[in-house]
């Protein structure tokens, strides 16, 4: 009953926005989303928040809808002065993708059972334990509530966390209400503020662009997947060599995995081309066609230089045990109550081996970078079906390489390209559907992790920032965008299909699927400048000289940016290293910049650890190569995301984020500054009093730019993602775990050093 009055009362204010119909009729409801129905619910319900007494807990009625479980209370934790406020869910909401795991207990009985679909629970359940993806564990007490209505709202809970079909997922419920047939609205990645757009490269003239981009003039865009009629998991536009003819690659298709024919990523400025591709599943073909594919990529190269290959199966961890490393991050980070497991946290992180695989895929990457930077040869990605190892080394080359891909909107084509469309199974990964476990596996999140290493040793050289990285992998768990709902292109296509004629007959047109790069889905055009970096350093720089504004440009000339390659000996051009070859070293700072290398001998140097040894001696350019910095002692833990539920990481008014405010208020200052000098020369610009509507950055300049801003209030290094309150468990300040996550630095074992390698 309540749900019908919820929808009649939608179509009723349909001309006011959802947020403000529920502000006014329903003010203690969080506004349900378009397509979102009320299942069940539970009064008098107590939200744990005290671990050992109930009075800083908090008491409300517990909703299940078919999109979220929502806790509605009126004595809510105190709010942030600066909070981000997500536009579908509330301060108490958890998505139902979300939830990992549903657990239910009966304290008199002493029995707990974990539910899933379509289960029968035998007892009354006096405590219901969410276990989240996110890395959060939320409690609810029934203490008060009715026996049966506990229980209700916890097989709704289990029953819709666990959806047997696709059609299922809100998406579609979501994207049917809002999306059908609507007209001029924003669509598909397009940014809110008018600006660029995201390529999201599902046709022809994408991939063009790509190629222009990237000057890769012996490559050309292949439409024989139209209609996905030779593999079901590839796009229907990717990028092949001139050399190679449609007939030929429709031949050669049935002789891979999931036939999916050798695809182009990327190309490098000197002509070295960067391609993914699965293996061969015949082997009495595998040779002749090998050979004809390397001898295609051969051609396509200004130096007809012999093809790299890289078998990523037999190099990196595969997807069990990255599945593996994160359940056991997971159980130090968040399950084991740290008071407990102080004096072994440092060796249960190295045990989890999480770490330890972030460092093997950079360093993957690193050693593919090496071959296209330094070798000047092609570089094809081997794995088994092409959809996971590859997705994270290509993009990894590809941001060490290309600072088009550093920007917001490069990186976001990116993972357009090489998850999206080159078919990764996201619906599978992030295990959606709870039906098959050991499909399940955070590759994705391995990814940005990645990114993030390389973001915190150059956070200049990225136009996101730490806080965009963190939001990108929790909508994963938001599941209406179809960028993370299905496994491939063709899934998509037909689900879009499927739903139409299932919810609307009467319709001819398909479902127009939201992409996550919307972000105004979620989050206001104010709470999206948490994603803009006041740090960085992008193609145009201004600056002031003489009283004028000045712009510079960052050109990315051959030389400059494969300085490497300069006076290369024929051998190196042949695709091989001799023995008394050696890279050239120039302003050496190598003492200064890489003080762990200095005692690594020079005749133990292979020709890739004497190539990083190179970069390292020269002045960072960054709007060209970056290298990550690979000894374990250079790695940090992602605070930001792993630890960001924690109370005890939690450094109160401080850490990364006090930087990044009084960053931002200086950069903003300046943005001020340089529109005044703007309109003082004539030259136009924005006025003083639009500046702060129209500020790029979260934290803006005072009006007077000589008055100190006041500092921010209700701020911690987990902002803006941490909750406001005492979550009450035994305080850890002072010990060694405390001053390891307030940025000390730990040292390593002598044994442990002594067995580093770069």
């Amino acid at each position: 009953c309540f749900s019908l009055k919820i929808s009649w009362l939608t179509y009723c204010f349909s001309g006011l926005a959802c947020s403000e119909v529920f502000t006014r009729i329903v003010p203690e409801m969080q506004m349900l989303s378009q397509g979102e129905i009320v299942v069940n619910e539970a009064n008098f319900v107590r939200k744990c928040i005290s671990a050992e007494s109930c009075q800083d807990d908090l008491w409300g009625k517990l909703v299940c809808t078919n999109f979220k479980v929502s806790f509605i209370t009126h004595n809510s934790l105190p709010r942030q002065r600066f909070q981000c406020t997500h536009r579908l869910l509330g301060e108490h909401d958890i998505p139902l993708a979300c939830v990992e795991q549903v657990v239910t207990v009966n304290d008199v009985k002493g029995k707990q059972k974990i539910l899933g679909s379509n289960q029968k629970l035998k007892f009354n359940p006096t405590e219901l334990i969410l276990y989240c993806k996110d890395f959060r564990i939320i409690r609810f007490r029934f203490d008060e509530a009715g026996p049966e209505s506990a229980k209700k709202v916890c097989l709704a809970i289990a029953h819709y966390s666990h959806p047997a079909d696709p059609q299922l997922l809100f998406g579609f419920e979501y994207v049917g209400k809002r999306y059908h047939g609507s007209t001029g609205e924003r669509m598909n990645g397009i940014d809110p503020g008018g600006g660029m757009q995201t390529t999201l490269f599902d046709c022809s003239s994408d991939w063009d662009r790509e190629i222009k981009r990237t000057g890769a003039s012996e490559w050309r865009v292949c439409t024989i997947n139209q209609g996905y009629f030779i593999s079901p998991s590839l796009p229907e536009f990717f990028v092949v060599p001139v050399s190679l003819a449609d007939q030929d690659l429709k031949q050669y298709a049935c002789f891979f995995y999931s036939q999916r024919i050798p695809l182009w990523c990327w190309n490098h400025s000197s002509g070295s081309a960067l391609v993914r591709m699965s293996n061969i599943s015949d082997p009495q073909q595998q040779r002749k066609v090998e050979q004809r594919i390397s001898s295609a990529i051969t051609k396509s190269h200004p130096l007809r230089s012999d093809v790299f290959k890289s078998d990523l199966d037999k190099n990196l961890p595969n997807i069990q045990d990255i599945q593996a490393a994160l359940l056991k991050l997971r159980q130090i980070c968040v399950i084991d109550p740290f008071e407990e497991s102080e004096e072994k946290w440092l060796s249960s992180l190295e045990s989890s081996r999480w770490m330890e695989y972030v460092r093997t895929f950079l360093r993957h990457a690193v050693e593919v970078v090496y071959m296209l930077e330094s070798r000047n040869v092609p570089v094809i990605l081997l794995e088994k079906e092409d959809r996971d190892l590859s997705c994270v080394i290509s993009c990894l080359v590809q941001l060490m390489c290309d600072p088009h891909c550093r920007s917001l909107h490069g990186f976001q084509g990116l993972i357009q390209k090489e998850w999206v469309m080159a078919g990764h199974r996201f619906l599978d990964r992030c295990n959606h559907l709870k039906k098959n476990d050991k499909e399940e596996s955070p590759v994705f999140l391995l990814f940005l992790d990645c990114v993030w290493q390389l973001w915190n040793q150059y956070p200049a050289a990225f136009e996101f920032t730490e806080v965009y990285l963190t939001v990108l992998g929790d909508s994963m768990w938001v599941p209406i965008f179809s960028t993370f709902l299905f496994n491939c292109p063709r899934q998509r296509a037909e689900n879009s299909r499927f739903g139409v004629c299932k919810m609307f007959e009467c319709f001819l047109k398909s479902l127009m699927f939201t992409k996550a790069w919307d972000w105004s889905q979620q989050f206001s055009l104010k709470d999206q400048t948490l994603f803009n970096n006041p740090l960085y350093v992008g193609k145009i720089a201004t600056c002031v000289q003489n009283g004028t504004v000045k712009t510079f440009t960052h050109r990315r000339s051959k030389k400059n940016y494969s300085s490497t390659l300069r006076g290369l000996p024929s051998a190196l051009r042949n695709g091989s290293l001799g023995p008394n070859d050696t890279l050239a070293r120039r302003n050496s700072l190598v003492l200064r910049l890489r003080s762990d290398l200095s005692q690594v001998r020079e005749q133990q140097e292979t020709p890739s650890e004497r190539f990083i040894r190179d970069f390292f001696s020269r002045p960072v350019d960054l709007q060209g190569l970056l290298l990550p910095q690979l000894l374990p002692s250079h790695l940090s833990v992602w605070k930001l995301y792993f630890l960001r539920w924690v109370p005890e990481a939690q450094i109160p008014q401080g850490g990364p984020i006090t930087a990044f405010h009084k960053l931002s208020v200086l950069t903003d200052e300046i943005d001020m500054l340089q529109n005044q000098l703007r309109q003082y020369k004539g030259a136009g610009g924005t006025p003083n009093n639009l500046h702060a509507e129209h500020s790029k950055m979260y934290f803006k300049a005072t009006s007077t730019p000589h008055q100190p801003p006041a500092p921010p209030e209700y701020l911690s290094s987990s902002f803006p993602f941490s909750p406001v309150g005492n979550l009450c468990r035994p305080g850890i300040l002072g010990s060694p775990l405390s001053k390891f996550l307030n940025g000390a630095k730990i040292w390593l074992s002598t044994e442990t050093l002594a067995n580093e390698t770069i």
